[in-house]
Order: structure tokens, then C-alpha cells, then sequence
């Protein structure tokens, strides 16, 4: 596995829908830091958005375990590989 750094802005997603979805993703990410998955995560102060640092296989897999989340289809994603 491999870290990779995760850049995600928000775009589209109106404030009912966020709150409806905010539970199940949360929830997730939850998930993912008890089983070592999500090594760090940051909520940016500027912009609707956030910084994770994801274990994966590679970006294909990094991207396969974003697609769970409820967020997902509101997400301009950038996949950064760390060493």
C-alpha cells in the first residue's frame, strides 16, 4: 500500500443535499480512519473542500475507494502520489 495525498473541492452540491449526505459520509471517513485507511484529513479554510492522506494500492484504487463516498459525484478530485 501507498500513501497518497487526496485534494478534494466540493462543486454543485447545494446545502440541503450536503446535509442529507453529511451523516453516511462522515460516517465513512470514520470507517476509514479505525482501519488505518485515512492517515489524516484537513477542511480547508478558504474553500469548500478537503485534504486526505489515503492508503491505497495506486490511484485506480485510491479513486475506487472515493467512489463510496456520498460526496463523490460533487467531487473535483486530485490523486497526488507521496513517498
Amino acid at each position: 500500500m501507498k500513501k497518497f495525498m487526496i485534494d478534494i473541492h466540493l462543486q454543485g452540491i447545494d446545502d440541503e443535499t450536503r446535509m442529507k449526505l453529511l451523516a453516511r459520509e462522515q460516517e465513512i471517513i470514520k470507517e476509514w480512519e479505525d482501519n488505518g485507511t485515512l492517515l489524516a484529513s484537513y477542511i480547508k479554510g478558504d474553500t469548500a473542500g478537503i485534504y486526505l492522506v489515503l492508503m491505497a494500492n495506486d490511484k485506480s484504487d485510491a479513486d475506487k475507494k472515493l467512489s463510496t463516498l456520498p460526496y463523490y459525484p460533487y467531487m473535483k478530485i486530485d490523486i497526488i502520489s507521496l513517498r
